[in-house]
């Protein structure tokens, strides 16, 4: 089985680092947005610009997901899609989203939304850093290497 890499990429800040693990790993690469994104013109890059329809990219996304993909976005209800249709998830900070944690996570958005709802003062995440741009290329090629055994 050959992966591919599907990329939830209007907010994605680790595109450039997708990119470089997909040419390595010879792993096309299927940038999904709203909007047009400048990509590399490289073979392995495809662009998907769809509508700005509500849940546009993510309806693209979980359609085109499956046991090959690999998908990186950082929306819990997109992850939970992915995940029953078999992909493997990946958040841009490198954290897997597995059938085992994706409830509790949804729990916890939901809980987090209610309090922002009722005026709560709660912090956002942390600022995206350096560790976590290492952990997500560990992540990624450790994701690659597993399709690439099952395949």
């Amino acid at each position: 089985m050959k992966p591919r890499i599907l990329v939830d990429a209007d907010a994605c800040p680790v595109k450039d680092e997708i990119y470089r693990v997909a040419w390595r790993t010879d792993v096309p690469v299927t940038i999904v947005s709203n909007s047009y994104l400048r990509v590399p013109d490289h073979p392995l890059v495809e662009r998907v610009v769809v509508s700005d329809g509500f849940d546009a990219a993510d309806d693209w996304i979980a359609d085109h997901a499956g046991r090959d993909a690999i998908a990186v976005t950082a929306d819990i209800l997109l992850a939970d899609r992915c995940i029953k249709a078999g992909a493997t998830v990946l958040s841009p900070a490198g954290k897997p989203f597995t059938t085992g944690s994706i409830g509790a996570q949804i729990a916890t958005r939901a809980i987090m939304a209610d309090l922002r709802a009722g005026g709560d003062q709660i912090g956002g995440p942390a600022p995206f850093g350096k560790a976590d741009r290492s952990r997500f290329l560990s992540a990624l090629d450790e994701a690659i290497g597993r399709i690439k055994r099952l395949g």
